[in-house]
């Protein structure tokens, strides 16, 4: 299989890297001891999410939900091993039934990215609506919400990267771009190759997020702002739309990322990313290639079990 035939995405963790392929998503999270343990979510098949996937516009939404699901089981896993000395485990009356676990992290993490959603959707609306005074115009009041959304978004990742946790989450986040990049580049996953990649990817979730804030206001320009509940109203239904059209623009800067002129369209996305990513430590390189390495094994695995079931 060439590295232009499967499209692989990651995720930060604490202590660790999540990498998904074509049949399943790893882990991998280093312990007290040095040592990396390696957590695995198989890809389950789903009839509907599969169908919705595949059409423009509503298929980023479900991605984005699906994303969201199984990125929680990731980073509970990370947070449940990480500062757990090696060989001690939870006692068994912990843990629920893997069924139900699994459901409800899902389940948590679905809500919260919807809660996170509203929350950065809905207050800039609200702020924008204290200025009307001064800008007294629906083009104004959508480039004023723009403006506060965007502000919001720049404050939050800036002062929560100064939590030393979420700094280093941040590295780990460089660490699994520079690991892609390496793959995609061609070049042997070793340190020293990875190290000399940049941090920073077309294809970022925190890419993604900025696109929703420029997106909305194009999208938001088509609908009244006035009165204020209607407006609200508005922005609430609209946001399956907006993470749609987002999702179709961030894939279309990754397409396009090697095309003069075309490629600057990625650009606003790069650098947010410059907040969201930092240059990663050797030891946290080695993670990631780790867990980069496992899920490529696991991938070849499963395709030749597929294979022999085949002939």
């Amino acid at each position: 299989m060439s590295n232009k035939q499967q499209v692989y995405g990651g995720q930060a963790v604490l202590e660790g890297v999540m990498f998904a392929g074509k049949h399943t998503a790893v882990t991998a999270v280093r312990r007290n001891d040095g040592s990396l343990e390696f957590f695995e979510v198989k890809k389950q098949s789903n009839r509907l999410l599969g169908r919705l996937k595949k059409i423009p516009f509503i298929r980023g939404f479900a991605a984005i939900i699906e994303a969201s699901a199984n990125g929680t089981k990731h980073l509970n896993f990370s947070a449940e091993r990480y500062g757990v000395d090696p060989g001690e485990e939870l006692k068994v009356e912990e843990k629920p039934s893997k069924g139900t676990f699994y459901l409800s992290l899902a389940v948590v993490g679905v809500l919260s990215f919807l809660f996170g959603k509203f929350i950065f959707t809905l207050v800039p609306v609200f702020l924008a609506e204290l200025f009307r005074f001064a800008v007294d115009s629906h083009l104004g009041t959508n480039l004023l919400e723009g403006f506060f959304k965007f502000i919001l978004l720049l404050s939050y990742i800036y002062i929560v990267s100064f939590t030393p946790a979420i700094r280093q989450v941040f590295q780990y986040h460089g660490a699994e771009h520079k690991v892609i990049s390496t793959f995609e580049a061609n070049e042997a996953l070793t340190v020293e190759n990875v190290r000399k990649q940049t941090r920073l990817h077309y294809r970022c979730g925190s890419s993604f997020i900025l696109f929703t804030v420029l997106v909305g206001v194009f999208i938001y320009l088509l609908v009244p702002s006035d009165p204020l509940w209607q407006r609200v109203l508005y922005r609430i239904a609209l946001i399956p739309v907006v993470l749609g059209v987002s999702f179709e623009v961030l894939q279309l800067t990754n397409k396009a990322r090697e095309l003069p002129l075309l490629k600057y369209l990625g650009y606003p996305g790069l650098w947010l990313q410059l907040l969201t990513t930092k240059e990663p430590e050797d030891r946290q390189i080695e993670v990631a290639i780790a867990s980069f390495q496992e899920l490529l094994k696991r991938d070849a695995a499963y395709d030749k079990e597929e294979e022999s079931q085949i002939v």
